[in-house]
C-alpha cells in the first residue's frame, strides 16, 4: 500500500505534474498559484498525496464550499480534485485518499463531504460510488453566447 501524507512545498513539481494529468487543458500557469494558495491557506485547503516509495502517484485536494446541492448541512467539505495514476488504480489508493479527506473534513467540523464529476467521466463516477459517495443530483449546464 502506498504511503498517504499531506503534500508540501517539496512535492510541488510532482504535484503540478499530476494536476496536469487530471486537468490537461487547465494549466495556464495557475497550477503553481493554486499550489501556493493551498500551502498558504493555514489548513483551509489541503492536499494529500499517495507515494509509491519516493514517487507521488496520486493526490486529492479538498476545500470548503458554502453548500452542496442536495446536502443537509452547510458549509460542506469538498473534494476539489482527485487523481490516481493509471498504473496504481484499483489498488486502494483512492479509498485511502478519500479517507484522508474525510479526516480533514471532520476535524474542521463538516458533517458532509461533497464532490462533483463530469457526467461522461465513467471511471470517476464508478470510483466515487466505490468510495462511498451517493449521487444527489444530475445537472445540465446551458450556455448561450452573446
Amino acid at each position: 500500500m502506498a504511503e498517504i501524507r499531506a503534500l508540501g512545498e517539496p512535492d510541488r513539481v510532482a504535484w503540478r505534474s499530476l494536476r496536469f494529468a487530471l486537468w490537461p487543458r487547465d494549466d495556464d500557469g495557475s497550477f503553481d498559484t493554486d499550489i501556493t494558495d493551498t500551502l498558504a491557506s493555514g489548513g483551509r485547503l489541503a492536499a494529500f498525496g499517495a507515494f509509491d516509495g519516493e514517487r507521488l502517484v496520486a493526490f486529492v485536494e479538498v476545500g470548503e464550499r458554502p453548500r452542496g446541492d442536495g446536502f443537509d448541512t452547510a458549509p460542506v467539505g469538498w473534494v476539489e480534485g482527485i487523481y490516481v495514476a493509471p498504473s496504481h488504480r484499483r489498488s486502494g489508493i483512492g479509498v485511502a485518499l478519500i479517507a484522508a479527506a474525510e479526516v480533514w473534513a471532520r476535524a474542521r467540523g463538516y458533517k458532509e463531504l461533497g464532490s462533483d464529476v463530469e457526467a461522461e467521466n465513467t471511471g470517476s463516477l464508478s470510483g466515487h460510488s466505490a468510495w462511498g459517495f451517493e449521487e444527489t443530483r444530475q445537472l445540465v449546464i446551458f450556455r448561450k453566447r452573446l
